[in-house]
């Protein structure tokens, strides 16, 4: 509920969408599917339209390039005959989405809390309802034992919206006031408003085309906001805004011109400085000014270098900078308040080429460091003193670990958050002192879920470069391992994003049902170190691939399961990941699930206007560059598709989708549509409510979820 740098930094979500969508009507675009059997329904066959794209000399023939006209009623008919295709197709899994869907629900404790955190005497937390689909935030002042006083019941402000986001909550320095973003189309674009906690009453100020958050100067009235490119999307301007004053007379204090920078606000957890932070994907740059002084003009803390990468938080005397210069896996320097530039920077914690340094956190007594060491988090605890400098002990071989919610300097109590394969969601207060460890709430799973009847390992498949490659698994004890099981595999790779291993008791309908659930922790992630990012991206992008495929191997080696019942999943970046590894191996799986797939990657990142683009040319290359040209369109799904065999696929996308466009799935469905050499399913399923995040409320995504679940069930001869 603070806006805060980490939080800022973690702004990025991927996963998979739902949607029902009604009956739809025939047009020139579109085939009603009809047939009593599945097997006589016809797929929708969309037009083609050739078009020619030249760069570089070469002329790539896009039939389906139409698809990306939203505006064209021939396109919103195509998606909709897909969709009614695909519930044709699924009808016979009906009953078993039902019971999946009764059973997923059945796990959650519908009427549930979440651990309060102090702040400036207030606990802030956030409680959930039976039946109800959205958050109520609320605080107590003092003690929990006082008055409860909500701050933002979310079902009562969705109601009459199809979709509602409520995010980057940020309570003002005199904790009378409140800013967040409300977003109902699920674009990501954020009005932002506030409420007088004192009266209960909305402020007329209300900002559009924001991020949804914003950082309280120490006045309580002034708050910085970030705007967004209406067609980008692009966080691209910082505006002063004094509650009270109409918004189109707030003062621009930063425009970030760079189309590769995004850019936000947020305000260090001493409350003494405004931070506006500008990132790229290699670069960094940061300024500033003193929070009681918001008329100030921002200095700049240290200017931006290409391949630079820094960010910034202050204690005391000093501020404290996490930076990878001279440090592949980053290092801790800190800076005098009136000398900020990396000349006068000093070092704090080295570099060490088998830790990649993540993340810190800093109280009165100690320093604590959030590391990754061989693919897994530990927690350093380091007392300014020097004293019984310590890890933390996790006791499991594969799990997901992290610094959680900490505003307050003055508490010996570090709060920390903890899972694995087969722990629920955990948050931990641990005494940095004492070294007492108090387990503040575990996620409870109804149902009679005991997390001994499962097994977690951690294997390594040896990719075919020699390099060995993590894999996290999951499986209910008793499984014997013949070859014969159905194996979900799922994989992101990309962006340096860790994909650790947590629990999930949704998943629990998979693993109950005999599938072994494993997390191929490829290179483009972050899990073993920089490096492990950096050979997984650009003109190495194509390690992400083959190591997933060696990971799909390896466990049908070690008789885990075989290609008759593996299964593959990934979405965003990671769908990506689905399209590129079925026309590399399409052997190797039954069924592939790709989420909001990125797929159709040279056109997209040749077209500025499509929001992420230009800040994704460190992470995929600029295809303006024919070296990087040539590498992604030799990888590239869409335009890689061949006439031949293809798994089983179902590809989920989003009409309201920011991040990955409708129209690249749509486009990939119809193209493999037109030249594959199977009869296997091949179904596009469209949320026309919803965008990259899927749609809003915590039961309605699970609805998807169960289908998907069926959609991989009844491939391996599952029914119920």
């Amino acid at each position: 509920m603070m806006t805060s740098q980490r939080q800022l930094k973690k702004l990025t979500s991927l996963f998979l969408v739902l949607g029902l969508v009604a009956a739809f009507s025939l047009s020139a675009v579109a085939c009603k599917p009809s047939g009593d059997a599945v097997g006589a329904l016809k797929p929708p066959k969309a037009e083609i339209i050739p078009k020619e794209l030249t760069i570089h000399g070469q002329t790539r023939v896009d039939n389906y390039y139409w698809l990306n006209e939203r505006d064209n009623p021939k396109v919103l008919e195509y998606l909709k005959a897909e969709n009614a295709y695909t519930q044709a197709v699924m009808k016979p899994t009906e009953a078993l989405q039902e019971k999946l869907y009764n059973e997923i629900v059945g796990r959650i404790k519908q009427t549930d809390l979440s651990v309060p955190y102090r702040s400036e005497g207030y606990y802030y937390y956030m409680r959930n309802e039976e039946g109800k689909d959205y958050p109520v935030y609320c605080r107590k002042k003092g003690s929990l034992e006082g008055v409860e006083e909500v701050l933002l019941n979310v079902n009562e402000m969705a109601q009459g919206h199809n979709y509602y986001s409520v995010g980057g909550l940020a309570v003002s320095t005199n904790n009378m006031l409140i800013s967040f973003g409300v977003d109902t189309v699920s674009r990501r674009k954020y009005t932002l408003q506030f409420k007088n906690l004192a009266t209960g009453e909305i402020l007329p100020d209300a900002i559009v085309n924001t991020t949804g958050s914003a950082a309280w100067a120490n006045d309580d009235k002034t708050v910085f906001y970030t705007q967004i490119d209406d067609m980008t999307l692009r966080p691209q301007k910082i505006f002063r805004h004094v509650l009270g004053t109409p918004a189109d007379s707030d003062t621009l204090v930063f425009h970030e011109a760079d189309e590769t920078f995004n850019v936000g606000a947020f305000k260090t957890k001493s409350k003494k400085y405004i931070f506006i932070a500008s990132s790229s994907t290699l670069s960094n740059e940061y300024r500033f000014i003193p929070a009681d002084k918001p008329e100030a003009e921002f200095k700049v803390f240290q200017a931006r270098e290409r391949d630079l990468e820094y960010d910034v938080n202050h204690y005391q005397d000093k501020f404290y900078v996490r930076t990878n210069m001279g440090a592949k896996n980053f290092r801790l320097m800190t800076a005098a308040l009136d000398k900020t530039g990396k000349a006068d920077w000093v070092e704090l914690i080295p570099n060490r080429d088998d830790v990649y340094f993540e993340g810190f956190e800093m109280f009165k007594g100690a320093l604590v460091l959030e590391e990754r060491k061989n693919g897994l988090i530990q927690i350093r605890v380091m007392p300014w003193d020097k004293s019984a400098e310590h890890y933390l002990d996790f006791g499991e071989e594969t799990y997901s670990a992290g610094i959680s919610t900490n505003p307050e300097f003055d508490t010996e109590w570090l709060r920390y958050g903890y899972t694995s394969l087969t722990t629920p969601s955990s948050t931990f207060d641990y005494n940095m002192v004492t070294h007492e460890k108090r387990l503040l709430k575990q996620e409870e799973v109804l149902g009679g879920f005991d997390a001994k009847n499962y097994q977690a390992e951690r294997h390594y498949a040896v990719a075919r470069d020699g390099v060995k490659v993590p894999i996290s698994l999951v499986y209910r004890k008793g499984l014997v391992k013949n070859g014969a099981n159905p194996c979900l595999l799922y994989g992101y790779g990309s962006y340096g994003a860790s994909t650790d291993a947590g629990f999930s008791s949704a998943r629990l309908s998979l693993l109950d049902r005999g599938f072994v659930y494993a997390i191929a922790h490829i290179r483009g992630g972050q899990e073993m170190g920089r490096a492990w990012y950096e050979d997984g991206k650009l003109l190495k992008k194509k390690n992400t691939f083959t190591d997933f495929v060696d990971c799909g191997d390896y466990l049908v080696a070690q008789k885990f399961t075989n290609p008759g019942v593996l299964f593959a999943n990934g979405g965003s970046a990671g769908g990506l990941l689905m399209g590129a590894v079925v026309n590399l191996r399409p052997d190797l799986f039954k069924g592939v699930v790709a989420g909001v797939p990125f797929v159709d990657v040279i056109t997209t990142m040749l077209d500025k206007s499509i929001p992420l683009t230009t800040g994704e040319f460190d992470e995929w290359g600029n295809p303006e560059v024919k070296e990087y040209y040539d590498y992604m369109l030799s990888y590239s799904p869409y335009d890689q598709v061949e006439a031949k065999k293809y798994p089983a696929m179902l590809v989920t996308t989003g009409w309201q989708d920011s991040q990955v466009q409708y129209f690249e799935p749509a486009k990939w469905v119809a193209k493999l549509r037109a030249m594959k050499k199977d009869k296997n399913p091949l179904l596009l399923w469209t949320n026309m409510e919803g965008g990259h995040g899927g749609v809003s409320g915590r039961f309605r995504r699970l609805k998807q979820t169960a289908m998907e679940y069926a959609f991989m069930l009844n491939l391996a001869g599952i029914k119920e």
